[in-house]
């Protein structure tokens, strides 16, 4: 099979750049290990940049977005009985709408058969060849059979674990990685939401947020050392753990309810460098990881697929190398200061097991600037609504 571009990984961003290219008639083909079943029975976030619906909007894929989409014109950050609002919208005029990751997922999935998106799933053995050069090309197994895709270009859309970084020589690549100590335990069940808008919560018990994926579907999480286990924590005991937490006022709007899902989620800060090797790109989660906090993962995903598309279509339609050749340090420029957003936000929001008083007296001292200045929380409400591209 011959193609303009491979992608691979039927994520939100795989998909994301399968319409936008097809929509400006530049051929493609997304191989995917997974099955469909698979990809959308994976439970991720909901928080949505306008970098993000704006592409849906652009790429008319947006009609249960218009309809289910949850707009947020604030979010709160709690210390103890505090709670510190921040008016993104009076702030920025902009929003963020709350949507599901996977609904966005579905939504991709079920409009790329209309639109001649081709999608190999169940894909195995996904090997990259000759990206350094002008004719790279894919192979993987399907039904036995080892398939081969010859393209101009290859997209890495294929998640931390996939192979398409690993394609990058390590002499020309960069990794920055940042661990952290815990790890979010969640909770997802079908409970109205305890406050119209999300609640960061730092209580010395350690973290904790509200959120919610519609208006009879909530997601709550609590940090916990990394060596805890799912079946230590009961539906109970998470629920009166989150109530101390999230303090007394969302404790008394909090609906208690069966889990439909719980998991705890490593947190780490990872950038790749560079995001382009000769005929081979990188976005998403294949180039870098962000802590939960701050909402980044999915739109900056979005963002790079912006920078990438734009700079695809622009080679393929105007014999333009420019754009191709700076995609990697435009979309690096954004990612850096996404991933310093998401990093203080949870050194701010988090108590470290190695922090002392000193440490403590500093989230406080913070806390009381953003509540006391306007200033301060513009420049929050800027990183949470998403920066310009």
């Amino acid at each position: 099979m011959k193609t303009q571009v491979a992608i691979i990984g039927a994520g939100p961003a795989g998909l994301l750049l399968g319409h936008l290219l097809r929509a400006e008639g530049v051929d493609c083909v997304i191989v995917e290990r997974q099955s469909p079943e698979y990809i959308l029975g994976r439970i991720r976030a909901g928080v949505l940049e306008n970098t993000t619906t704006d592409l849906l909007h652009r790429l008319g894929i947006d009609a249960r977005l218009n309809a289910e989409g949850l707009i947020e014109n604030g979010f709160c950050l709690a210390d103890g009985e505090r709670l510190i609002r921040i008016d993104t919208f009076a702030l920025t005029g902009k929003h963020v709408t709350v949507y599901g990751q996977t609904e966005v997922t579905r939504d991709l999935m079920d409009a790329a058969p209309a639109r001649g998106l081709e999608i190999v799933y169940d894909a195995a053995d996904v090997a990259l060849h000759d990206v350094e050069s002008d004719t790279p090309s894919l192979t993987y197994t399907k039904g036995g059979t080892t398939h081969r895709i010859d393209a101009r270009f290859i997209a890495g859309c294929d998640g931390f674990h996939g192979p398409a970084r690993k394609a990058v020589p390590a002499s020309v690549a960069r990794q920055y990685e940042r661990v952290y100590p815990f790890g979010w335990l969640g909770i997802l069940a079908d409970v109205p939401p305890c406050h119209d808008e999300l609640i960061y919560a730092n209580h010395e018990r350690g973290f904790a947020l509200a959120s919610m994926r519609s208006k009879t579907r909530s997601r709550y999480y609590i940090d916990v050392p990394m060596t805890e286990r799912i079946e230590d924590w009961s539906d109970d005991r998470l629920w009166d753990e989150l109530a101390l937490r999230l303090g007394p006022d969302a404790a008394a709007g909090m609906t208690r309810g069966v889990a439909l899902e719980k998991s705890i989620a490593p947190l780490r800060s990872f950038v790749f460098e560079p995001m382009r090797y000769a005929s081979l790109f990188l976005a998403g989660d294949a180039a870098h990881i962000v802590p939960p906090t701050g909402a980044k993962g999915l739109n900056l995903a979005a963002s790079d697929v912006n920078y990438l598309s734009d700079a695809l279509i622009r080679f393929f339609k105007h014999s333009d190398n420019d754009s191709v050749a700076t995609y990697s340090a435009k979309a690096l420029a954004r990612v850096w200061k996404s991933e310093r957003f998401s990093w203080s936000l949870t050194k701010l929001m988090h108590r470290f097991p190695d922090d002392g008083p000193f440490e403590r007296a500093m989230q406080v001292a913070e806390l009381d600037y953003i509540a006391s200045s306007r200033a301060m929380q513009t420049a929050i409400a800027e990183n949470y609504v998403g920066l310009p591209l």
